[in-house]
This record gives C-alpha cells, structure tokens and sequence, in this order.
C-alpha cells in the first residue's frame, strides 16, 4: 500500500537545522586588523563592533588616516562576518531560495572606493615617512 506523506513530515528535519543555525549565529563574529597591526576590529553576526584595539603603531598616524584604518578594518570584519552568516543559513533556507537572495541583498559589497590600509612604513604623508 502506498502511503503519502504529509506536508509536515520534513518539519524536525528543518526544526533541527534551524535550531543549530540559531546556535551557531549566537556564536559568529570576525575580526579584521590592519596589516601593520594598528588598529584591530572585532565584529559580530550583525557587523556591529564589539570590540576595538590599538597597537603600538596606532600612536603614529595621523587621526584622521586611523579613523580610515579604522573603518577598512570594520568593513573587512563585517564581509567576513556576513559571509559566515550567508555559510550558516544557506542550509537552513536553500542557496537558490528567494530568501538567500534577499539575504545577499543585504550585505554590501566590498567597495572599490574604501580607503586601503597604510602600508607599514606609509601613514599618508612624506613628512611622517621613516628612512630606510
């Protein structure tokens, strides 16, 4: 005899998916340095900072470069942390589903116009560059 399924016989499965989903988002966060170690970035599952450090070399660049640094370094933390986020759910919601779109459409991506980091020995001006 044949017997057909009801709709909700998948339903523990994707409860089941979707629970250790929630639990590893509780758990997800990045973080971004500069490559001189200036500034570092932690970010969570939102991109929200959680956390920001500064290195010895924070103390020689100009202020304004390090709130440049400061936000590349966020914005690197933030694609890490979106990526993760997009790694956890496709899952739970299907890497083809209207809801992975529209959770790609969230995220922003990397910008050609964001500010790069200084490389060690250039903090934006020749007055501020060491002899070699």
């Amino acid at each position: 005899m044949n017997r057909i399924e009801p709709a909700s016989a998948g339903m523990p499965e994707i409860a089941r998916r979707a629970a250790e989903a929630k639990a590893r988002l509780e758990r997800v966060s990045a973080t971004a340095s500069s490559p001189d170690g200036a500034v570092t970035v932690t970010v969570n599952t939102a991109g929200a900072l959680q956390e920001l450090t500064f290195g010895p070399r924070a103390d020689e660049i100009p202020r304004a470069r390090l709130a440049q640094v400061v936000l590349a370094a966020a914005k690197r933390a933030q694609l890490d942390a979106a990526q993760q986020l997009t790694a956890i759910m496709t899952p739970v919601i299907g890497a083809g589903s209207d809801a992975m779109e529209f959770l790609r459409e969230q995220i922003p991506a990397p910008s050609a116009a964001e500010p790069k980091p200084p490389a060690d020995d250039d903090f934006g001006g020749p007055i501020l560059r060491r002899e070699r």
